[in-house]
Order: C-alpha cells, then structure tokens, then sequence
C-alpha cells in the first residue's frame, strides 16, 4: 500500500482534520506502544499500520 493511499483511507475513516491527530497522538500497544507516525518511521509496512489501525478501531470491513 502506498502511503498516499494510507493518509486517504485514514481521512476517509476519521475526517480530514483528525486523521493527523490520531496519527500523530494516539500510542497503540499493537504497534509496539507506538504511534502511526512512529511506526511508519520505524519502517512498518503502511498496510501493516493499516490492518493495526482497523482492527483497534473497528473499521468496518467494507473500508478495510
């Protein structure tokens, strides 16, 4: 997955204003107690962060 496909769907599903926020803040134990941010500047793969993100916040399946 490509990232600009990754910051689409995260608009999609959060809005367009806190789709930042919550990348920017919000620390999941899935992504080893890191952000969105930090994970992808870890070098997690953007669809790993993705399938991570979808599963704690219960996006539906059809936006997956």
């Amino acid at each position: 997955m490509r990232l600009t496909v990754f910051w689409q769907r995260m608009a999609d599903h959060f809005g367009e204003g806190y789709a930042e926020t919550f990348a920017r803040d919000h620390v999941m134990t899935e992504l080893g107690g890191r952000t969105v941010h930090e994970a992808l500047n870890a070098g997690w793969e953007a669809k790993d962060v993705w399938r991570v993100v979808c599963a704690t916040m219960n996006v539906p399946s059809e936006n997956r």
